[in-house]
């Protein structure tokens, strides 16, 4: 096949687009539109970020987006940061969703608990229940603008809560119940919410975790005027716990009253707040990150109608948290006339079979899952082409970290060699994705088919000029529309800038190592900083040493995120002791707790080690990431200088230690 790079005006992968496919539509449209050659993929890609106004706009077109006011500009000031999009129109995320009400006889949302109940929301009811849940909203004086925040599990409730949040132009955001008081509200707190929707119980590993006294700390500490209780297991918020001056209602009567007929969006600009999602908090209070309704209708609807070709009458099943931004996205499979799958509880439990035998009991078009979880099949010898029916599966969708070639090794002979295994990566940042795959494109071991349409994606070398076929800097040449509007609260936009331009001016820095291959496809090596990464969901190192530091006798802590060449991630947290403080079993498990409770399950190490110190940069940083490079592998003349460690005789550890890494995993391979 000839290489992306040799065919003219190509910039992905040389493919036919599939036939058949909406895709294959989408470009038949834009050759007839504007008389260019789109013949496959490559050169449709490189028109896309060619032209990304023209393109954009042509997505709107053929998805029929709903506006009250058309658009005057696609892209005005075309620019990285400060690129406004879709510039007069007026419209509404929900409008998208509710336009297939009467229209479609299939659910919109099916839900299945940990064990094992099932409910369908039909289309109709899915409305009724929005339209619902704004009067309420309404009713308790929210207005567009405001804040409505969720601390809740994966359900309808979250779904529903959403929707009617975004459909009267408040601003939404949510994290999981396994999350504690703390780190909730680290999120939470700061956008000051006028309502609290929450959960007073959840289902994890068959166990029902009680969240109630979470969740009174959190009306404490958020002081909405409107709580939304959610009842799981049967328990109930008391009276007693209620404090005064904040009205508390069931979710039942939040959804109660009825009126459809007469339910009205609120109409906003294109770059009203839609969601705030959270950054890990690396280095911090987690940023929160903002995203506006016309970006994220257009890019969700590109990604999951054009790239996954989902339809009315698709089944969607992606395993996800309230955590994790791909619940963001497939909500948005709602969009598009597709069912989607939610599961309330533990993707292993009662077996690591869960996932698949829903998946078939579902007749799921599509199954997303993450590389932890696929590795947790192999491990129980699972064989799903073997035990299930899933003859409705068109592709299994993986993301949050890494693939292994030998996951696809595996998935080719247990789950069947003609259902493919697609990687595809993106972010939080953007709540979407920049590589994955597409109808046509070939999937190669180990790699991810290509970048996705409208996204200028390459890899950048330390001069900012990109390179092929050797590990960069994953960046973005060219604004894409579910871009954030900013960061909450960064008035002059200076932490933004920060974040993501201030290594290459003008030029979106991910932080991902990423090797762009001479055949258009990627390989993403995971994170160039210290985010740690649970199975998708980001997490900061300082959510971590908030919590270790200074408690049960731990004088500094630190914690690395690192993905082994096998494809594994561990994540080992190394303790240095107070003074007269041993660190025994004992306080590593009080460790182990305090974590679990004030973080969440996703924040305990998978190891802990005790050592006499960390060391650091000469102005007092902790050294991150060059030892998450060592535990990678890397020679360590290669990731640090001696001369600027405080203290380069503790370095040799962490060398010792990836050399004991290699060892189990070369002994586990044999």
């Amino acid at each position: 096949m000839t290489a992306a790079s040799d065919r003219p005006g190509a910039s992905g992968p040389g493919a036919p687009i599939g036939a058949g496919s909406a895709m294959g539509r989408f470009a038949a449209r834009v050759a007839s539109r504007h008389g260019v050659d789109v013949s496959d993929y490559g050169l449709l890609h490189a028109w896309s970020v060619a032209h990304p106004g023209t393109f954009w706009g042509e997505v709107w077109d053929f998805f029929e987006v709903i506006s009250s006011r058309p658009y005057d500009t696609v892209l005005e000031e075309p620019r990285m940061p400060g690129a406004r999009w879709f510039t007069g129109a007026r419209l509404n995320y929900v409008d998208q969703v509710l336009r297939h009400v009467g229209r479609l006889d299939t659910p919109a949302v099916v839900v299945i608990a940990e064990d094992g109940t099932r409910r369908e929301v039909r289309w109709d009811e899915l409305g009724e229940r929005v339209a619902a849940f704004a009067a309420t909203l309404r009713d308790a004086g929210v207005e567009p603008g405001d804040r409505v925040v969720g601390y809740l599990p994966n359900a309808d409730e979250a779904i529903v809560a959403f929707l009617g949040t975004a459909a009267v132009g408040a601003v939404w955001a949510c994290c999981a119940p396994d999350y504690g008081a703390s780190a909730a509200s680290d999120r939470l707190a700061q956008l000051e919410p006028a309502v609290l929707v929450g959960a007073t119980a959840y289902s994890f590993g068959g166990v029902l975790r009680d969240r109630r006294d979470v969740l009174t700390e959190l009306v404490d500490r958020l002081d909405p005027r409107l709580v939304v209780t959610v009842t799981r297991g049967g328990l109930e918020v008391e009276p007693a716990d209620q404090p005064a001056g904040t009205r508390f209602v069931t979710w039942s009567d939040a959804v109660a009253t009825a009126g459809i007929d007469t339910f009205r969006t609120e109409q906003v600009a294109p770059d009203h707040p839609l969601w705030v999602l959270f950054s890990s908090g690396t280095t911090g209070i987690p940023k929160g990150i903002v995203h506006g309704h016309a970006g994220v209708v257009v890019t969700h609807l590109l990604m999951l109608g054009l790239h996954q070709d989902l339809s009315a009458g698709s089944t969607l099943f992606w395993y996800t948290t309230t955590n994790w931004m791909l619940w963001n996205v497939v909500v948005s499979a709602l969009l598009a006339g597709v069912t989607t799958v939610a599961y309330e509880g533990s993707p292993l439990f009662p077996t690591a079979d869960r996932l698949w035998e829903i998946a078939e009991r579902e007749r799921a078009t599509q199954l997303g899952t993450s590389p932890g979880l696929l590795r947790a099949a192999v491990a129980a010898g699972l064989r799903p082409g073997d035990d299930h029916d899933l003859a409705h599966l068109t592709q299994i969708m993986v993301t949050g970290a890494p693939v292994a070639e030998s996951l696809y090794d595996w998935a080719a002979d247990a789950v069947s060699p003609d259902i493919p295994l697609i990687s595809t990566s993106g972010g939080t940042d953007v709540v979407s994705s920049f590589v994955g795959g597409a109808p046509g494109l070939p999937v190669h071991r180990g790699e991810i088919p290509g970048p996705l349409l409208g996204v200028a994606v390459a890899a950048f070398d330390d001069a900012g000029r990109p390179v092929r076929d050797t590990v960069g800097e994953l960046v973005v040449t060219v604004p894409m529309p579910s871009m954030p509007l900013g960061f909450w609260r960064d008035v002059n936009g200076e932490r933004y800038h920060e974040a993501y331009f201030a290594t290459f001016p003008g030029v979106w820095r991910h932080g991902d190592w990423a090797t762009h291959t001479s055949r258009g496809t990627f390989v993403v090596h995971g994170r160039s900083d210290s985010t740690l990464n649970r199975n998708g969901v980001r997490i900061g190192s300082a959510d971590l040493y908030q919590v270790v530091e200074g408690a049960a006798g731990v004088a500094e802590a630190l914690v690395l995120g690192v993905e082994r060449p096998d494809g594994s991630y561990r994540m080992p947290m190394f303790l240095v002791p107070q003074d007269g403080h041993a660190l025994d079993t004992e306080a590593i498990e009080l460790i182990r707790h305090k974590l679990r409770t004030e973080g969440s399950p996703r924040h305990v190490p998978d190891e802990f080690h005790v050592v006499p110190a960390v060391p650091h940069t000469k102005t007092g940083k902790k050294l991150e990431v060059p030892l998450k490079r060592i535990l990678q592998g890397a020679d360590p003349n290669e990731v640090l200088s001696a001369g600027a460690i405080d203290r380069p005789e503790l370095v040799p550890f962490y060398v010792d230690l990836a050399r004991r890494w290699a060892d189990e995993e070369s002994s586990a391979d044999r």
